[in-house]
């Protein structure tokens, strides 16, 4: 796997495990568990971002 395809495919489990954690957090009312979701899910969306640039630059 490329190192573009790697980024992507981090990129959208870690969104995914972060859109995760939100949603408990907002369902059992753990703000802290929320806070860690959205940041995890920002992270991802960035990686996700990272694999993109890169696969530009592949081609």
């Amino acid at each position: 796997m490329n190192s573009s395809s790697e980024d992507k495919t981090k990129g959208t489990v870690k969104k995914a495990i972060g859109t995760v954690k939100e949603k408990t957090g907002q369902a059992v009312g753990n703000r802290d568990l929320e806070a860690r979701g959205t940041a995890e899910k920002a992270e991802g969306k960035v990686q996700k971002k990272v694999g993109d640039v890169k696969k530009v630059f592949e081609e």
